[in-house]
């Protein structure tokens, strides 16, 4: 490894010259900078960060901590968040808790011992009492999920909002007969997104409670195929489904496909997401869109001028961002009746 020390010797200057010049020291002169840069370059040489974060150097890594990055609104939502980061000098860093608290907070005490300057988190259901205290060392933020003990800082979906929407469309159709399958109430999404599905039937002349629900871990494709199968079974089956996950809805198309599930003649569908084979799949999928980019942008934006003002100037913070149906061919009304 090519250190300060080498550059010194090649130049015929001191250690202390070298290491003031790739600071930027206005005691050095813009030649020697210039002569050090370029050796430097030339030598291959690569700053000791952690040494210069002893000295006091702040960090330029911004973290990113999810449940799941195979879920392709977080991996989506990172690309985003990363070009963003660059171009105002940061890099993106990511940490997976699979939604274990204990991971999260394992995650959360090395980013604080690596001084990461900022955290952009989507909250485990009951995050450990040691990791509200980490955060609170840290300029963050929460995403798509908002736990009170984190603070008031918080970019999300209007989760409610777009169930009911997704539900309600299925009650005009004529479906009496509903399904929802999404993450526990104990999620903030989950309950949020429960809440409007149970708003559209009620709203629809139905009863609260006549639509059969599917409750389990969001990030679960398996659970997803399971409880299909169960939804499908007895005569009591429902004749239309809204989803609340992504990949949840994978596992459900999965289990729909292999059981030659007729699309939307036995079974109308609408899923959460909108991943490019959804388009495709069957007559099309009838979704939820996520407005991933906007709250990537707005994640950003706001991490970035926080970043640059005085800490304690955190004032509390909120962005709900509307979702939106996409209609495709994978809900129609029940067979044999016409919508009205």
């Amino acid at each position: 490894m090519i250190t300060t020390r080498d550059i010194a010797e090649r130049l015929g200057v001191s250690v202390s010259t070298v290491g003031r010049a790739l600071a930027d020291d206005p005691r050095i002169s813009e030649e020697t900078k210039f002569k050090v840069r370029q050796a430097a370059s030339e030598m291959g040489y690569v700053g000791n960060r952690a040494a210069r974060m002893m000295r006091g150097a702040s960090s330029n890594v911004v973290a990113l901590v999810i449940p799941d990055i195979r879920n392709s609104f977080y991996s989506t939502i990172a690309h985003e968040l990363s070009k963003n980061m660059e171009a105002e000098g940061f890099q993106l860093m990511l940490a997976e808790t699979d939604d274990d608290r204990m991971v999260e907070l394992g995650h959360l005490r090395e980013l604080s011992a690596t001084r990461v300057a900022g955290v952009i988190i989507v909250p485990t259901a009951r995050p450990h009492s040691d990791s509200v205290k980490l955060l609170r060392t840290v300029p963050h933020l929460q995403l798509l999920r908002r736990h009170p003990s984190l603070g008031s800082q918080w970019f999300g979906v209007d989760d409610h909002e777009a169930l009911r929407q997704a539900t309600a469309h299925l009650v005009t159709e004529g479906h009496t007969r509903i399904a929802y399958m999404g993450g526990p109430e104990e999620l903030p999404t989950g309950a949020e997104r429960l809440r409007g599905f149970r708003s559209a039937l009620r709203e629809g002349g139905l009863p609260e409670d006549s639509g059969r629900t599917e409750l389990g871990p969001p990030s679960s494709v398996d659970h997803g195929r399971q409880a299909m199968r169960r939804l499908l079974e007895g005569p009591d089956a429902p004749t239309a489904l809204v989803l609340g996950s992504i990949q949840l809805t994978r596992g459900v198309l999965e289990e729909l496909s292999e059981q030659d599930v007729k699309v939307p003649g036995e079974l109308s569908v609408i899923g959460f997401g909108d991943e490019p084979g959804f388009s495709w799949w069957g007559p099309g999928l009838t979704t939820i869109g996520l407005p991933i980019q906007e709250m990537a942008t707005g994640c950003a934006l706001w991490l970035m001028r926080r970043l640059k003002t005085s800490p304690g100037n955190d004032g509390p913070y909120t962005s709900v961002s509307p979702g939106s149906l996409i209609l495709r061919g994978s809900t129609a009304p029940p067979e044999g009746q016409s919508s009205s």
